[in-house]
This record gives C-alpha cells, structure tokens and sequence, in this order.
C-alpha cells in the first residue's frame, strides 16, 4: 500500500506555465533538427493509469509539426493481428528520417495488462521479455533513438483521480473497466512491472521513472529529461518571402445570402453597446 497520506505541493501554476512554454519552444528546435537531420526517435509511454502520460503526450507535441512528431496510440489487436508476430503491427508505426513516434503505450502491454488480466499465455508473456530488449537492440543498431518511461503515482492518487473522471462528463471516455480493475490488482500490477524492468532496462533503452503525483511536476521533468538525450543543434528554419498582395485582381465575391453560413451563436457572448 501507498505510504503517502497528503497529495504533493504543486508546482505553482504561473510558474509551470512560464517553464512548459521555455521547453515547448525547445520542443520546435529540437523537431527542426530532427527534420533537417533525418533523426529517428520512438518515445514509449508506459505507466498506471491515470498516471498522466497522455497529458504529457499533449504538451510535448501541443505545437509539433504532426507530420513529424507523431502519436501512436494503437487499438485491440485485430484477429488477424493477432496471428502476426506480436511485434509485427508495431513496426509499420516506426518512424522514418526525420520523425518522432510518441507512443501511448506500446509493445509493453504484453508485460503489463495483457500479463495480469491473462490475455496472453505464459509462453507467450516469456518470449517477449526474451525477445524485446533484441527487438530494441535492432532498433537502436540501425540508428533510432529509443527513449522508454515509466510514469509512476500512488495507489491514492490513482484513485482520486479515477473518482474525478467518473465525475466530469468531458473525462468520463478516459475511464474503462479495464482501468478500474488496476485497483484491485494493484499488487500485480506492481510485481509485473518489476519483472518488466528486470528484463528489458537494458543499456540501449533504458527504463526512466517519471514520478507523477503532480502532475506540472512530471510533465516539466518528462519534457526537459527527453530534451537532455536528444543531441538536437539549432538550425535555423528556411527564411520564407510573403509577398504583397497584388492589386485589381479580376474576381469578385459571389452574394453572402448565396452561401449557407454556420450559424453565429459566439455573437450572442459579445457584450452590447450599452454593456448588457
């Protein structure tokens, strides 16, 4: 059980937003780098739920090009995915030069809940902690950086914030059965991920833990961690001319009352004159 009774300090909110927009503009260098120097980054995302990875995958790539920095965040595997080599539908995801593939989880459900909810046989589960840390050797061998967290919070902050979700109707998608059953199989969650990181923290890929009670806290830390290993230069982005707008071109604007508007519901929230 969780030895922490009080949720965290946080990072105070003027502060992490001064901070995450210092990072975030050192996220588009970063991309310009990546595009100019045909880099490959794969980011795998791996944690509890509700731990925060996908609100660390937004800002990461809040105001990343997506056709370099993409997220993969794939479905249940398809009948016939499932008769493939487990690696298999994961490779088509790869990035090519000069892309990043942020990964919303990844070939690491086969040691977590596939492993505790036994979607998966033990045959099965063993071969992948066998086959993984080759997989990502090959990975790493043929030039991609591979960059794996782990992000971490406490039994009773999982639980809040899966209480808080099953409140808010603009959250409430984020919560399944399968996630509240990490309640109760907390324990086994815990033992898998040990033997995962037994197995697959190898020195090509390691294992980063991000500790996620805070949430600005971790999303700051994840930010300027994955920055420190990506040797990224500045490079300048080609200057583009905007020319001026030409004058008296041959075209006129057919009727307003031709077209089929959306109908104006923001002028309703625009104050009037006299202030009402």
């Amino acid at each position: 059980m969780s030895t922490k009774t009080s949720r965290p300090v946080r990072v105070p909110l003027a502060a992490y937003e001064r901070e995450l927009s210092r990072l975030q503009a050192e996220l588009v260098t970063m991309q310009q780098w990546v595009k100019a120097s045909g880099a490959r980054i794969v980011v795998i995302f791996e944690g509890r739920d509700a731990a925060g990875k996908g609100s660390a995958i937004k800002r990461i790539t809040e105001y990343l090009n997506p056709r370099i920095a993409r997220v993969m965040a794939l479905p249940m595997p398809t009948e016939r995915e499932r008769g493939q080599w487990y690696f298999q539908r994961y490779i088509e995801h790869l990035p090519a030069a000069g892309e990043i593939v942020l990964m919303d989880r990844s070939w690491y459900n086969r040691a977590g809940v596939e492993r505790v909810m036994g979607y998966c046989t033990n045959d099965e589960y063993h071969r992948f902690l066998h086959q993984a840390p080759i997989f990502e050797r090959m990975l790493v061998e043929d030039g991609i950086l591979v960059v794996k967290y782990w992000f971490s919070v406490s039994d009773r902050e999982q639980e809040r914030r899966f209480r808080s979700r099953q409140k808010d109707p603009m959250r409430r998608w984020k919560l399944s059965e399968t996630d509240v059953l990490s309640i109760t199989k907390w324990v086994d969650y815990s033992k898998a991920k040990d033997d995962m990181f037994v197995h697959t923290d190898i020195p090509e890929a390691r294992w980063w833990v991000v500790e996620s009670e805070d949430k600005r806290a971790s999303r700051l830390n994840v930010i300027g961690h994955l920055l420190s290993l990506v040797p990224f230069e500045r490079t300048d982005p080609p200057k583009i001319h905007i020319p001026s707008r030409p004058k008296g071109v041959d075209y006129e604007r057919p009727p307003r009352e031709e077209m089929n508007p959306v109908p104006d519901i923001a002028s309703a929230l625009i104050p009037s004159k006299d202030g009402q």
